[in-house]
C-alpha cells in the first residue's frame, strides 16, 4: 500500500468524520434547551466546517482553501465572542 493511497483514505475518513460532527453540532443547535447550548453548537459547527475546508484543501493541494479557513476562523471567533457577551450582558456594544 503506497503512502498516497493511505493519505487519500485518511483524508476521506477525516472528511466523513467532520461531516458527522457537523451533523451532531447542527442537532445541538436545533435541540439545545438553552441559548448557551446553541452558542456552543454554533461554535463547534463553524470549527468543524473550517477543518473540513482545510482537509479539502489538503486533498486538492490548493492553498486558497487554507486562506478561506483562516477567514472563517477569525469571523467565527468574533461571532462567538459577540454571542457570549450578548448572553452575559444583554448587549454587544457597551
Amino acid at each position: 500500500m503506497s503512502a498516497a493511497l493511505v493519505l487519500a483514505y485518511g483524508l476521506g475518513l477525516a472528511q466523513a468524520m467532520l461531516v458527522l460532527a457537523m451533523a451532531i453540532a447542527a442537532w445541538r443547535i436545533l435541540r439545545g434547551p438553552r441559548a448557551q447550548d446553541r452558542v456552543l453548537g454554533l461554535d463547534t459547527l463553524y470549527l468543524n466546517g473550517m477543518l473540513a475546508i482545510v482537509v479539502h484543501g489538503m486533498r486538492t493541494g490548493s492553498g486558497l482553501y487554507f486562506e478561506a479557513a483562516l477567514v472563517i476562523g477569525m469571523l467565527g471567533f468574533a461571532a462567538t465572542v459577540a454571542l457570549a457577551k450578548f448572553l452575559v450582558h444583554g448587549e454587544v456594544i457597551r
